[in-house]
């Protein structure tokens, strides 16, 4: 066990965080007295760091050896986890690994063996099956998500990776859903169970409310929907990728700023819609399920339920994006005239009448600028917002939030102030060099 130099106060400190919630301090104190927990809590609870704050108790910065594992199923939670990670302000080093970016970049970072890996089922049973994980020192093991894990086909590399790991002597599971069976292969003997799921319910502070379209196509329902709402940060759900792209371009044609977001775009492409939406240079994102878990987005306040979940426990995970740690948010189903509500669902529930007249929202303030260097380059928020002050000629308040990947960064500017910034920057230089600066697409 290591001696931790930094305590739990100074890291919610750093966090911005007064104090755990309830199920946060209860899950520090099983996880610090038992091997085995299941923690079974809702989406946007605060799971994570309910097991990263434990988790400092048995890795040791000074040990140069791979010491526990977070495996999830995405590339979005992998990196939001190490984003908090790495907010906690430790000496530990920290590595996250995951499909849709060159192997070899993560391959250097595992050269010196770091003290936590997180990262996706895929990729990580590649980098053992290559021997570039020390695999015989990792004694903490925690699986979070482990139910979507499992859903998304994810068993045969999981189980790899779990028989592979010879030293494991704590397991961590955490889940958003009871209706899961937890595969032997896992090896959860007798494991303390922590059930969180009926709190949160009564205390999220979310409505649900049903929207009844005129025709079958729902479009103008949710046009009118969106102008009704106004510039609030909004999330539309859609069943298939190609809904979310038909929906995307129809709500533009209308005038409706929005970005959409689903699995099979690429990851440049990813990083930018979930950023523009973050960062407020779009108040309306359009997806499919895969936002509807292990996404950093905070302060969203409608979910519309463009198309009907699949199951009641999409649903729950879909309206975990918003009424998140004591905020309030507002879920909406749109039903066409030859749909009925789920059964799960009260049908005693507010039902929403649109104003005849459609006003289309005030425009976001904010624009994204790409910028073509990132970590990888030496390059931090820092260095981005000291060129843009002085290069630019911006003031602090006319640079928003800043997202430095790998290889590219994503700055929040006013958007008033873009084309002048664009300007003046145009033959300056980052760090010594001339990159590649301009309107993120």
């Amino acid at each position: 066990m290591s001696n931790k130099s930094t305590s739990s106060d100074i890291i919610l400190e750093k966090l911005n965080i007064k104090a755990l919630n309830e199920m946060q301090f209860a899950a520090k104190k099983a996880i610090e007295k038992k091997n085995n927990i299941l923690l079974l809590s809702a989406t946007g609870s605060g799971k994570t760091l309910a097991f990263l704050l434990p988790l400092l108790n048995y890795i040791d910065a000074k040990k140069r050896a791979t010491q526990a594992l977070i495996i999830v199923p995405s590339r979005e939670l992998a990196l939001q986890i190490e984003s908090v990670f790495k907010s906690m302000g430790t000496a530990i080093k920290v590595t996250c690994c995951y499909g849709g970016h060159k192997r070899e970049i993560e391959e250097n970072n595992l050269l010196e063996a770091p003290g936590l890996i997180i990262g996706t089922p895929g990729r990580l049973a590649d980098h053992i099956r290559r021997g570039n994980i020390t695999i015989d020192t990792i004694e903490t093991l925690i699986l979070d998500e482990f139910d979507k894990s499992l859903e998304l086909g994810f068993i045969d590399e999981m189980s790899f990776i779990i028989n592979a790991l010879k030293s494991i002597n704590k397991r961590i599971l955490t889940s958003a859903t009871e209706a899961v069976e937890i595969p032997d292969f896992i090896g959860l003997k007798d494991p303390m169970r922590l059930n969180f799921l009926d709190d949160t319910d009564g205390e999220t502070g979310l409505e649900i409310k049903v929207l009844k379209s005129d025709g079958k196509d729902k479009l103008e329902t949710l046009f009118r929907l969106i102008c009704m709402l106004g510039n609030r940060s909004t999330i539309v759900f859609c069943n298939h990728r190609e809904s979310v792209e038909r929906t995307s371009n129809w709500l533009k044609e209308k005038d409706i700023l929005n970005v959409y977001y689903h699995g099979a775009m690429e990851q440049q492409e990813r990083d930018a819609a979930l950023c523009k939406f973050r960062n407020g240079t779009s108040n309306v994102l359009v997806t499919t399920d895969l936002a509807a878990r292990g996404l950093d987005i905070a302060n969203i306040r409608y979910i519309i339920h463009y198309h009907i979940p699949g199951s009641q426990e999409i649903f729950t995970h879909r309206n975990g994006r918003t009424a998140r740690m004591d905020a309030s948010g507002t879920a909406i189903l749109i039903l066409s005239p030859a749909e009925k509500l789920p059964e799960y669902i009260d049908a005693t529930i507010e039902q929403i009448e649109l104003p005849e007249t459609s006003v289309i929202p005030e425009k976001p303030k904010w624009s994204t600028l790409f910028i073509a260097a990132g970590k990888k380059d030496k390059v931090n928020k820092i260095d981005i917002v000291g060129f843009l002050s002085n290069k630019g000629e911006l003031k602090k308040e006319d640079i928003g939030l800043i997202e430095v990947k790998d290889f590219f960064s994503y700055v929040a500017v006013k958007k008033i102030k873009v084309s002048n910034t664009l300007h003046l920057i145009k033959d300056q230089k980052i760090k010594n060099k001339k990159v590649k600066i301009v309107v993120a697409k």
